[in-house]
């Protein structure tokens, strides 16, 4: 092993009984030959990502919206053979509300690659 890659400095952390199973159960799904190696790689290539559980609730919230909306004009579709403009625009307004966060949430993640 070349002098730069030597690895002699020792690093020790605390963690609770319940911390070193969740490591363990990651580092066995990983597939990975040493826990060092894994440590290794979830310090320098690992990411912590922030999520805002309102946001996301949002958004499930929105396509449980549209969902209904189509819903609801499929079922009045098949029982008079009609369609409106006024369904179409309502679905097309709800899915642009859906679209920005979506678009953000695509940014962000695409960030992390770099």
């Amino acid at each position: 092993m070349e002098e730069k890659n030597k690895r002699n400095k020792y690093l020790k952390i605390r963690v609770s009984e319940e911390e070193m199973e969740a490591i363990k159960r990651k580092f066995q799904n990983s597939g990975m030959d040493t826990l060092s190696g894994f440590v290794r790689a979830m310090i320098f290539e690992g990411y912590i990502i922030q999520m805002d559980e309102n946001e996301i609730h949002a958004i499930y919230q929105l396509v449980g919206n549209i969902a209904n909306s189509i819903n609801q004009i499929a079922v009045r579709v098949n029982r008079t053979n009609n369609i409106y403009d006024k369904d179409i625009e309502d679905i097309k307004f709800r899915l642009n509300l859906l679209w920005q966060p979506l678009n953000f949430l695509k940014t962000k993640i695409l960030q992390l690659k770099h």
